[in-house]
């Protein structure tokens, strides 16, 4: 449980971060403001619709008398709706940080620079349009990843009992999971770390990666708290991943140049 706790600190860690460079905070809201408008009106039209779509798919519970079909049905309204925020905190993570791409860079640069010993923070050297394309299809990669979950998670929401206890409880875990590789990869496509490695680097902690990701995940269910955590979360993220790399880390302008316990570990070779 040790490491749990090591990531939630890194979640605090980077919320201070920005709440002390106020002007990388404004900057880092933009995006997420953006796509909030987009999303919430996507939620706004499946809270219309889910009960058409939840009695389109079960047709075989026409005929159920009340209030048999009505608890089902409900029941089964209320799972997908709960499903669907969850796949979009990965969603609307991945969307964020890709409008947010030169924002999200910059801020992860200072936060590098300001816990690095040298005052240095590593370079990918690739020009924009490529780091674009390769934050682009990464994103998407994870985002079909966490689709399967969503769509395996959503099929165990029909087993009874477990489907309305268990079900949420690993969905949002699986949520931490996913949210944590979408931030770490700012920090780690700078450094030519790819997919693969970073899924790896990330299965090998995933204590570490649950103690950061999952209250995050939770918290993004309140609407407009993700807008407002997601510079910290960039920063959060940014220190984890130097962790996780085993780079050495300062505790920046707060310790001016006092090594900072990071609870490092070897990074496992690519």
């Amino acid at each position: 449980m040790r490491d749990f706790g090591v990531g939630f600190n890194y979640l605090i860690q980077g919320q201070r971060w920005v709440a002390r460079h106020g002007k990388q905070y404004g900057f880092g809201l933009l995006p997420g403001l953006i796509t909030l408008v987009v999303y919430a009106a996507s939620l706004v039209a499946l809270g219309i619709y889910a009960d058409d779509f939840v009695g389109w798919a079960t047709p075989f519970a026409d005929d159920w008398s009340s209030p048999w079909q009505g608890g089902f049905r409900g029941l089964l309204t209320a799972v997908l709706f709960a499903l669907a925020l969850l796949l979009s905190v990965v969603t609307f993570t991945a969307v964020t940080l890709l409008i947010g791409q030169p924002f999200y860079e910059n801020l992860s640069e200072k936060v590098d620079r300001d816990v690095s010993p040298d005052g240095t923070a590593p370079e990918s050297g690739l020009p924009m349009w490529r780091e674009l394309w390769i934050s682009g299809r990464d994103s998407l990669r994870i985002v079909v990843r966490a689709a399967l979950w969503g769509i395996l998670l959503f099929a165990c929401g029909f087993i009874p009992f477990v489907g309305q206890t268990a079900v949420p409880v690993i969905g949002l875990f699986v949520t931490g999971f996913f949210l944590t590789e979408e931030l770490t990869a700012v920090a780690m496509q700078r450094r030519r770390v790819d997919l693969r490695r970073r899924l790896t680097l990330l299965r090998g902690r995933k204590r570490l990666i649950w103690g950061f990701g999952t209250p995050l995940a939770v918290s993004f269910l309140v609407p407009f708290v993700a807008v407002f955590l997601m510079p910290g979360a960039v920063a959060g993220a940014t220190l984890m991943a130097r962790d996780l790399l085993g780079e050495e880390t300062t505790d920046g302008d707060r310790g001016k140049g006092k090594k900072a316990a990071n609870h490092q570990r070897p990074a496992p070779t690519a």
